[in-house]
């Protein structure tokens, strides 16, 4: 069976360019909430411990863009 990756669900990164900043706030976020995540191989964590970093990736993201987008709003 084929893969089909139209679904988004990669681990590319959409922006090149980000990747580093990318694979530095992932070991930044883990370390924060206690994941002993290492650079290489992690097969000793749980799925529930690495679906923990990327969603509260996705938490801190989330709030960067509101304080931004509030930022910008109350400057009118």
């Amino acid at each position: 069976m084929a893969s089909n990756n139209s679904s988004g669900s990669s681990n590319k990164v959409n922006v090149p360019e980000a990747k580093k900043a990318m694979d530095d706030f992932k070991y930044e976020v883990a370390n924060e909430i206690g994941v002993p995540l290492k650079k290489g191989y992690n097969g000793d964590l749980t799925s529930a411990q690495n679906g923990y970093v990327g969603g509260y990736m996705v938490k801190k993201m989330i709030e960067a863009q509101e304080k931004k987008m509030a930022g910008e709003h109350s400057e009118e």
